[in-house]
Order: structure tokens, then C-alpha cells, then sequence
């Protein structure tokens, strides 16, 4: 599952070169009718009726879904349903005119092995016991230096620098040497403080900050393979994993509220600001060399959560798991407007 702590590297990175979106809590202004919304009528909302029956499957579906699940129509008539139910409510707190941000995160896919087949591979761990004297877990470089050798090990992962960046995603998809997959979820961490190392090495000078992204890095950590190790290990906090049982190929991995993520649909925010399974209208900027897409002008479901996520006017989009999605993930970094749709007759927390 995504947990908290599963993060997309730019929306790390973001807060690294400060551009963090609005901290203050969504004060309304006025509402308006979602068909009022900038774009509305050119997004076709394909996607939304899947991650809306993901979480009305729940056994409690969150807020006010608990009965607006019972009246959802068929999908071809979602939007009028939307337009005569929900009113948007403004994200931004009036008078600040700071943008919000909008990042992408995706499902990466790595090779190995279930068991160890060469020195070069690293360890997914599974969860190990507690310390039993209370004290925390060893931090990325002890364990990288087997700290926790008796742990039991999920799998093997061929390349060190997917495996730390499958630590920042939290879960993704393990080609085995047959040609299957193993789908890994997150399991827990160290306890750790998390550390950008996309702020790390803007520290060192080895990178602008106006055009870091995580492609950007991973270059970066090939191109010096003897400094490598030690920028990810500035990083103390590591990532223990499970592996996902019956999990359906075609379904994206499961987020904080406890669903299937729906590509170009699921959006993690800040369960502080905006209720989990809320719907968020999304405006942002195309990206850099695609000025006619539509992409993120787009209605969103906010299905998972992220440690960096934080914020009003904050999100970040599941792209998907593919190397489209992963090229996604890797620009997404937009300036960014939201509105929160909530039914008719309810207001935001304040």
C-alpha cells in the first residue's frame, strides 16, 4: 500500500528548493458550480466513476460518501449527478496569491530476484522486530552496512539506484528473471527523519535547483558511482516492504485509503486539509512543450497521503505505472490552483 511516508521525488525535491504551495487551511470564499470551473467541460472525467466505486467498496467509505456512494448514477450521467450535487469550494485563502503545486508520482518498475544472485543487488527488506530497549531502528547507512542482516530479505533488486528510489515511491512492480511480477508494497520504515537528497546535492553544487527533477538525479547518482552511496545514505529513513498477494495486474497499487489507485484520477493531499476521498478540481499548467494538453486541468480523487504533501493548494498525481507515468512523475512540478467539491449544504473545515 502507499502509506504516509511513500513520496514523490519531486514533491520532495519541491520543498528542497522552496516552492511548497499554500500552508493556511482552505478558507472558503464563495462557492461556485462546478460547471463554473476553469476547463470543466473538456475533461471527461474518464477514470473518476472507477476510483469512486474503488472507495464506495470500502466497508466504511470516508465522510460523506458513506451515503452519496448510494445515490452515484451510471458513469454516462456522473457529471450532471456532479454538477447538481456538488458545489467547488476555492482551496486558496483569500488574499493569498500564492500558487499551490501540483507533482506527479508513479508505480516503478524494477528487476531481481527472490533470491540473491550477485553482489551488486541490494536487500528489500521485510519489517523487522522492534528494538526491544525502545530505541530506533538503525538508520540507511547502518543498515546498508548490515545492520540488519538477519532480517528476512522480500526480494533482490539488481540496480541500487531503482531500490532507493522504489524507497521513495514505497511500493512498485519486481520483474523476476521469468518474466513475472512481483507486486512490493510498503510495510513500515526506520523512524527516521526523511532528507531530500535532490536538497543534498543542491547543497553540494552538484545541481540547479531550476532543473532538478528525478531523472536529473539518477544521472547524476550513475555518472558518480563513488559518491552515490553516500548522497542516498544522507537520507536516514529506509523503507521495509511486503509482498502484495492477489493483487490484480491491471489495478494500480493501493493507496492510504485503502483502494486502488486509478491512473491520471488518485491524488494524494494533505488529510489535514482535505478530507480523504474528497473530489478536487485541478489547475495547472501544462507541461513545458505540451501548452495544448488538457491534462491537469482535470477532477481528481484524493485516495492517498504523502509525508511531503502538505498543504491547502497541494497535490500529487498518480500517473500510472509505466514509462510514460514514470516520465510524468519525473516533470510534474506546476504551479497550481484547486478547488474542493463537496455536496450541497456542507462547507469546508475552517
Amino acid at each position: 500500500m502507499r502509506s504516509p511516508y511513500r513520496l514523490a521525488l519531486l514533491a520532495l525535491t519541491s520543498i528542497a528548493i522552496g516552492l511548497a504551495g499554500c500552508a493556511s487551511p482552505p478558507v472558503a470564499a464563495t462557492a461556485i458550480p462546478p460547471g463554473a470551473l476553469p476547463g470543466w467541460e473538456k475533461d471527461d472525467l474518464g477514470g473518476i466513476a472507477q476510483a469512486l466505486d474503488a472507495q464506495c467498496a470500502l466497508a466504511r467509505p470516508p465522510g460523506h460518501w458513506a451515503r452519496t456512494c448510494a445515490m452515484l448514477p451510471e458513469p454516462s450521467r456522473l457529471r450532471g449527478f456532479i454538477e447538481a450535487n456538488f458545489l467547488a469550494w476555492p482551496m486558496q485563502a483569500p488574499g493569498d496569491v500564492r500558487p499551490g503545486m501540483l507533482t506527479g508520482y508513479h508505480e516503478p518498475l524494477l528487476t531481481g530476484s527472490r533470491n540473491r544472485e550477485s553482489s551488486g543487488q541490494v536487500p528489500l527488506y521485510a519489517p523487522p522486530a522492534p528494538p526491544r530497549d525502545g530505541t530506533l531502528l538503525p538508520d540507511r547507512a547502518a543498515i546498508d552496512a548490515g545492520a540488519l542482516a538477519a532480517t528476512p530479505v522480500v526480494a533482490w533488486a539488481d540496480d541500487p539506484v531503482e531500490a532507493f528510489f522504489l524507497h521513495v515511491q514505497g511500493s512498485g512492480r519486481l520483474r523476476l528473471r521469468d518474466g513475472s511480477i512481483l507486486r512490493i508494497g510498503f510495510a513500515g520504515h526506520n523512524g527516521r527523519p526523511y532528507r531530500s537528497i535532490g536538497r543534498e546535492l543542491i547543497e553540494r553544487g552538484e545541481l540547479d535547483a531550476a532543473t532538478l527533477d528525478a531523472d536529473a538525479i539518477k544521472a547524476w547518482l550513475r555518472a558518480h558511482p563513488g559518491e552515490a552511496t553516500a548522497v542516498m545514505q544522507s537520507n536516514p529513513r529506509y523503507v521495509f516492504f511486503r509482498v502484495l498477494e492477489d493483487v490484480d495486474p491491471q489495478q494500480g497499487p493501493i493507496g492510504s485509503l485503502g483502494v486502488p489507485l486509478t491512473t491520471m484520477r488518485s491524488i494524494a493531499t494533505d488529510p489535514a486539509r482535505v478530507p480523504p476521498g474528497a473530489l478536487v478540481y485541478l489547475d495547472a499548467a501544462p507541461l513545458a512543450g505540451d501548452e495544448d494538453s488538457h491534462h491537469w486541468r482535470r477532477l481528481g480523487v484524493a485516495q492517498d497521503t504523502g509525508a511531503a504533501i502538505r498543504g491547502a493548494v497541494r497535490a500529487d498525481l498518480f500517473a500510472g505505472s509505466d514509462s510514460e507515468a514514470a516520465s510524468i512523475a519525473a516533470r510534474l512540478r506546476q504551479p497550481l490552483a484547486a478547488w474542493l467539491l463537496l455536496p450541497r449544504g456542507e462547507e469546508p473545515r475552517r
